[in-house]
């Protein structure tokens, strides 16, 4: 199985669960970038956020 990765728009390489920052009181959770608060797209980040470093 392949890693996903997503290039943000700040540069910021995102590959796991701790390059993500969940928006909180929201019903349908919605990603950002831990860099600059960029939204990452829904599907992108339930990808990377279920990968560990290993």
């Amino acid at each position: 199985m392949t890693r996903t990765t997503y290039r943000c728009t700040c540069g910021a390489l995102l590959e796991f669960k701790h390059d993500l920052e969940k928006e909180s009181g929201i019903a349908t959770p919605t990603w950002k970038c831990t860099d600059c608060g960029t939204p990452v797209p829904g599907q992108i980040a339930e990808k990377v956020r279920h990968q560990n470093p290993s």
